[in-house]
């Protein structure tokens, strides 16, 4: 009896349906950050765009190059919003980067397993936070026609909307992965 041999194809690229989420999970955070951020008014306001990314390269393991590109639009669909122009499409593909390499990571043991989600949105929301801010800062004392808000003030946003973000995706991975038959939590 021969035994038989099962190869597993590597995938070439992002199905139709991983765009699909994407593009749904995304829609779901512009949404929140329209309805959500419009009740902050303190010059920066919560994106839940970030929470949004993050959990969806979290369930379809994108390449480290689509990760990025996955920021980029993200970056793109948070100029729509009024703010700073042009910065997120500086730190949405970092925090995707981030999101994405921290997934990759070849960790086995059980506790990284359950909070691969709740750590890795709460780094990329910082990864993305911090470098908007310090983009926002050097445009500022290059001169641009910038608001200095205080570097406190914008920290404690970034570390709220960390957490927030994190305690999202957390709660939202697992549900999310089995509706949409991705299997179990690996």
């Amino acid at each position: 009896m021969e035994k038989r041999v099962v190869l597993k194809e590597k995938k070439a690229g992002l199905t139709i349906s991983d765009v699909i989420l994407v593009g749904v999970l995304l829609a779901t955070g512009a949404v929140l950050k329209f309805f959500v951020g419009s009740m902050f008014n303190a010059g920066m306001k919560p994106n839940f765009i970030i929470a949004m990314y993050c959990l969806a390269i979290l369930i379809i393991k994108p390449k480290l190059s689509e990760a990025i590109i996955i920021g980029i639009i993200a970056g793109a669909i948070c100029q729509v919003f009024p703010g700073t122009p042009y910065i997120n499409l500086l730190s949405e593909p970092l925090g995707a980067f981030v999101m994405a390499v921290l997934i990759s990571l070849p960790l086995k043991f059980k506790a990284y397993s359950l909070l691969k989600p709740v750590l890795g949105t709460f780094l990329s929301t910082l990864a993305s936070g911090l470098s908007y801010l310090g983009v926002l800062y050097i445009a500022f004392y290059a001169g641009a026609d910038v608001e200095a808000i205080p570097f406190i003030m914008f920290t404690i946003m970034i570390l709220l909307t960390a957490l927030v973000n994190a305690v999202i995706v957390q709660i939202l991975y697992i549900p999310v992965k089995l509706a949409l038959g991705r299997g179990k939590d690996d």
